[in-house]
């Protein structure tokens, strides 16, 4: 089988209520690894370079239309009357196409591309089929589509389940109900198509049975049921998400990732390791973190749009926050949060502290409970510490305010106006000492509370 050259067109559908998800969010926009569903889906479909991508909207368009943008056309189907009434709505839209078409559903996120380019090759194979069809075994078919075959290659029918014999019922051959077809079969097929069937639609699986009354022979490719399995529910959902991360896991540490604990790790689907990374458990990843070679991050640790520079520490019970990047050798220690901050090549926030809006050069040194006050209840301002600085704890610098390299602020400073290079900073009321004062303070509450008791 050789890879097709022809030009290809893929249409997604994506027109169902979605009921059983009861959320004002579209089904195919609910998040897997951070991501909308749909998102996963179409990533697959790009490496294909299709000349029309369709996604055929009903319940929810508006939200459909603003995530896939000028990446896909949107065409409405209302009312619904089944996928082969749904796949007709794109007719218009590829207009004069002449090539492939891949019909996908937007809610089964999940087949890969090498899956697609798989039924396509099949498509343009030399015994022309009129159309290839994605099937799987299932271990519980349950209300699937049969595929009925009597040679393992050839489709000898199609029949959804509620019309299903008892005897097709047996079948663990599953239509997932994706296929290709080119696009001049696909369409004078379809509007053959009838319904007369238990729910009165026109299915997209149909168009076999049309073209064998034609003469004229289907076939199928196989893959695994977890690459085609639909999410229709919240549950269903959450073990998508299961199914992903179980995935990424494997694949971060087939890369060259430590993972201590993985099925405690989360991963984003943008994650980004480097060799030799070590992850401890629970971790979270949320979107846009990329982890430089090396780097550690401790257990029960947030991150989220950050960089993590080689040989970097994280945590443990560390927050990264957008915008927050550590270079070479940093460290970030446990109870810090770090926000649109820059920490230098060795520099090292160990304890308690909260850095936001700041850049912190190399090798300096944060002390436990060190804030930058970069709200002033209207705006943020950046701080500056500079190389070799050193802050000592329970400091309070309020930003905007520079501190120069290798300058000291001394613990417990309240810091305002801008610290020169190598000058010590100490913002401190001067301290008052009266001798005694504390055991006369102890007498007279100690007899105080004897007489209260008396009385």
């Amino acid at each position: 089988m050789s890879e097709t050259t022809r030009p290809i067109a893929v249409v997604v559908l994506a027109a169902g209520k979605g009921t059983r998800m009861k959320s004002k969010l579209h089904k195919v926009l609910h998040p897997i690894g951070g991501r909308p569903m749909l998102e996963h889906l179409l990533a697959s479909v790009a490496p294909l370079e299709p000349v029309h991508t369709v996604v055929v909207v009903g319940h929810g368009r508006d939200q459909i239309a603003d995530v896939v943008g000028a990446r896909a056309q949107t065409v409405v189907q209302e009312p619904q009357l089944g996928t082969g009434h749904a796949v007709q709505q794109a007719q218009a839209a590829l207009g004069d196409f002449d090539g492939d078409v891949l019909v996908l559903y937007g809610d089964v996120p999940f087949v890969a591309q090498s899956t697609m380019r798989r039924m396509l090759d099949r498509l343009d194979d030399s015994d022309n089929p009129a159309a290839v069809v994605l099937a799987f075994r299932a271990a519980d078919p349950g209300a699937y589509g049969r595929v009925i075959s009597v040679d393992g290659k050839t489709i000898l029918k199609m029949v959804e389940f509620k019309d299903a014999s008892a005897d097709e019922r047996q079948v663990d051959l599953c239509n997932s109900g994706m296929m290709a077809c080119r696009a001049a079969d696909l369409f004078a097929l379809l509007a053959r198509v009838g319904n007369d069937n238990a729910a009165g639609e026109y299915y997209l699986p149909d168009i076999v049975k049309v073209a064998a009354h034609d003469g004229r022979k289907s076939t199928y490719i196989e893959t695994h049921e977890s690459e085609v399995r639909g999410i229709n529910s919240r549950a269903e959902l959450a073990a998508a998400e299961r199914q992903w991360q179980d995935f990424r896991r494997e694949e971060a540490m087939a890369e060259g990732a430590s993972l201590t604990a993985p099925e405690t790790v989360f991963f984003s689907w943008d994650t980004a390791l480097g060799a030799d990374v070590t992850i401890e458990p629970n971790v979270v990843f949320g979107p846009g973190v990329s982890v430089a070679d090396g780097a550690t991050i401790h257990a029960f640790c947030h991150l989220e749009g950050c960089e993590i520079g080689s040989g970097a520490s994280v945590g443990p019970f560390a927050r990264l926050r957008p915008g927050a990047k550590l270079h070479a050798g940093a460290k970030v220690g446990n109870f810090v949060e770090i926000k649109n901050a820059v920490l230098g090549e060795g520099a090292k926030a160990n304890h308690l502290t909260y850095i936001g809006d700041a850049e912190v050069g190399a090798g300096a040194n944060i002390g436990a409970g060190t804030i930058t006050c970069n709200y002033d209840g209207y705006f943020k301002h950046r701080t500056v510490i500079g190389p070799g600085a050193f802050i000592g704890s329970n400091s309070a610098l309020i930003a905007p305010v520079s501190i120069g390299a290798d300058a000291i602020v001394a613990a417990g400073s309240a810091v305002s106006r801008d610290v020169a290079a190598g000058e010590l900073r100490m913002v401190r009321a001067e301290q008052l000492v009266k001798p005694g004062w504390a055991d006369r303070f102890h007498d007279a509450m100690k007899k105080k509370k004897a007489e209260a008791r008396k009385g």
